[in-house]
């Protein structure tokens, strides 16, 4: 279980192993975050914070498949993400949900077996349910050809109804690599103005 939470608002960033979100935290914040060639390297949540603000971005364990770890360490991982955004959700301005643009749809679709809820979708429907306002940044984009048409296909297995232009403010297509991250600061800025916090709209 994850300790030593700092109490402050923040922005919470989950998804899978190795779809970006190190490289996305690093765009972010300008922090220098660990990044791993091999899946799993984050397993405590990275908080990033401004003390002086109440505010802070949080990098969540990856979860799902990851090579050389034990599937009920890969539950407990997803478990205590599950149990943090859940605890913490009144502080949570928005939950960032970072998938691999190139790859999502078609693993959704390989977990898509009856009584099967892929990972993705999942927890999308879970940060809404607990009202975390909720963004996916579809990361990757540069390696994405038929780009509207993936996005429509990524809304349409969230239970969103395509296209995906009308969802701006849930669906950021991004390439965190090359620093090409405004479709998400756009969103973030959004739900910060919501949550009447646009005095955080600094930190993006």
């Amino acid at each position: 279980m994850f300790e030593d939470r700092p109490d402050r608002d923040e922005v919470v960033l989950v998804g899978r192993s190795n779809v970006g979100k190190s490289t996305l935290m690093r765009e972010l914040t300008g922090h220098d975050v660990p990044t791993g060639r091999k899946p799993g390297v984050t397993r405590q949540p990275n908080h990033f914070d401004w003390a002086s603000e109440g505010f802070m971005f949080t990098d969540l364990p990856g979860f799902g498949f990851m090579s050389g770890v034990p599937e009920e360490q890969r539950e407990q991982i997803k478990t205590d993400v599950v149990r943090y955004v859940e605890d913490n959700a009144d502080d949570i301005l928005a939950g960032v949900l970072v998938v691999d643009g190139k790859s999502v749809v078609d693993i959704i679709d390989r977990h898509s077996g009856e009584g099967e809820v892929p990972h993705d979708v999942e927890l999308f429907h879970f940060l809404r349910d607990v009202e975390v306002p909720t963004v996916v940044a579809v990361n990757k984009m540069d390696k994405v050809d038929d780009r509207d048409e993936r996005l429509d296909d990524l809304c349409d297995r969230l239970g969103i109804l395509p296209p995906w232009q009308q969802w701006r403010d849930t669906v950021a297509p991004i390439c965190a690599k090359r620093g090409d991250i405004d479709a998400l600061t756009d969103a973030l800025e959004t739900h910060f103005h919501e949550a009447k916090r646009d005095d955080l709209l600094k930190f993006l």
